[in-house]
């Protein structure tokens, strides 16, 4: 045991899901205790149960991927929901990823698009990729070949592979005036989510 992993153990023995989580990840990273994805998971859940979307996007990742837990697509969704309700940009792009694939969840590719345009519009560049994916194909939302061009532009800007070949693609089928339609809904979306970045 080292002295972070007591100093959090205490906390989290006494409730506080702060702690409950720290120790969680402690474990199922091995980092100052021997890992144990089993205990980590019961420290998840008792965070998670409080309301930590941490623990919860934690707990969802153990579920998703059979570590320390039954491996269940069903309990995944169910954690990654509570804490993409939250605003957890990964809990929110898995979320989409599982309506998408039907993973736990009836596929559904309009949810799909909704927790990755939440995800999109906090920044997070895989999720402005499949949005991006999901409007150019007609998927979940309107067909929109300026849509799926600003989506693309804006996660090819923060580097993103791949982003920059389907913006291209995109380009060939636009007319010119459809283009520059396209680049004013890219540099607008640019504008708007800079300016929601400042007044947080």
């Amino acid at each position: 045991m080292s002295e972070i992993s007591d100093k959090w153990r205490d906390a989290a023995e006494q409730g506080d899901p702060e702690a409950q989580t720290r120790l969680g990840v402690l474990y199922s990273e091995g980092q100052g205790v021997e890992r144990s994805y089993e205990t980590a998971a019961g420290w998840f859940l008792k965070a998670a149960e409080q309301g930590s979307f941490d623990a919860q996007y934690n707990l969802g990742y153990l579920y998703d991927n059979g570590q320390g837990v039954d491996q269940s697509y069903r309990e995944a969704a169910k954690w990654y929901r509570s804490a993409a309700e939250q605003g957890d940009i990964y809990a929110q792009n898995n979320l989409g990823d599982m309506y998408d694939s039907g993973q736990g969840v009836d596929q559904d590719f309009g949810e799909a698009a909704k927790w990755y345009r939440k995800a999109a519009e906090a920044g997070d560049s895989y999720a402005q990729h499949r949005l991006g994916e999901l409007t150019c194909e007609g998927l979940g939302v309107e067909m929109n070949a300026c849509q799926a061009f600003a989506w693309f532009n804006l996660a090819a800007a923060a580097g993103f592979p791949s982003s920059a070949e389907c913006r291209e693609d995109v380009v060939a089928k636009l007319t010119e005036t459809e283009l520059k339609d396209a680049q004013r809904l890219a540099l607008g979306l640019i504008a708007r989510f800079a300016k929601d970045r400042r007044s947080r």
